[in-house]
């Protein structure tokens, strides 16, 4: 089987690795992270069961109805991308969320439950971006890697590419860190209204800037190593070489 990151054959150092990034690679990138983490709709699907939950729960302080209708809203979203054939990927994860979140608001019978798992949830994920970034292994390019067809190519054949991934992952680490920086102490000695009204002001622009930080530093990098066209090419090349030979006597 051949190995995620190792050529398949020889690849001499050519202008290609170092060459300043074109428009089109811009483009490339920009529209790659778009699909990735789920676009303007994905962000939409993401926000609206929360912001549901903490609007209902300022006017009428009630856990449940507020609980119930989050949960309601995020499987009506998943039923609509199944009905349209969608995919479904960013409103599964969303409904998941959802879910643990009104289990542990409707189990404590406080507000804040339904808060604290995607919290906890953040707040790890930052600490195993930075983690990431500090070993050398990037979360982020684990995670774009089959996006650009490249999969873990840039560990060994692309160093300029798993800088980027290094840096962008990093960011996404500190980013995160510091929205729960803030959001923890609210949860501890804020009230819930509070705590959902801060938390949903800061859902989208951490995550603006995040990605933001991500299309910054991978479109200047070295454009990625294709390695499914690799893997076709040698297919190709290895039938066309065994047509030749014709049909063993």
């Amino acid at each position: 089987m051949t190995s995620l990151d190792k050529p398949t054959t020889p690849e001499p150092a050519g202008p290609r690795h170092a060459a300043a990034p074109s428009e089109d690679q811009k483009a490339v990138t920009q529209a790659a992270l778009f699909d990735a983490f789920g676009g303007i709709r994905g962000t939409v699907e993401t926000m609206l069961p929360g912001l549901l939950f903490v609007m209902i729960f300022t006017i009428n302080k009630n856990v449940q109805m507020s609980a119930i209708a989050a949960g309601a809203v995020a499987i009506l979203l998943v039923i609509v991308r199944l009905v349209r054939k969608d995919t479904v990927k960013h409103a599964f994860s969303g409904v998941f969320g959802v879910g643990v979140g009104v289990a542990f608001a409707l189990f404590t019978d406080n507000a804040k439950g339904f808060y604290l798992p995607g919290m906890i949830y953040g707040a790890g994920l930052g600490v195993v971006f930075t983690l990431s970034a500090l070993v050398g292994y990037p979360l982020l390019g684990v995670i774009l890697g089959p996006v650009f067809k490249e999969n873990l190519s840039w560990r060994t054949r692309n160093p300029g590419r798993k800088q980027a991934y290094v840096k962008a992952s990093l960011a996404w680490g500190l980013i995160f860190l510091a929205k729960y920086a803030i959001l923890f102490p609210i949860y501890f000695w804020g009230d819930a209204t509070q705590l959902g009204w801060v938390l949903i002001a800061l859902k989208l622009p951490p995550m603006v800037l995040a990605v933001y930080f991500t299309w910054l530093f991978l479109a200047k990098a070295p454009p990625p190593i294709n390695v499914i066209a690799e893997w076709e090419a040698k297919e190709a090349a290895e039938a066309a070489e065994a047509a030749a030979k014709g049909p063993k006597a």
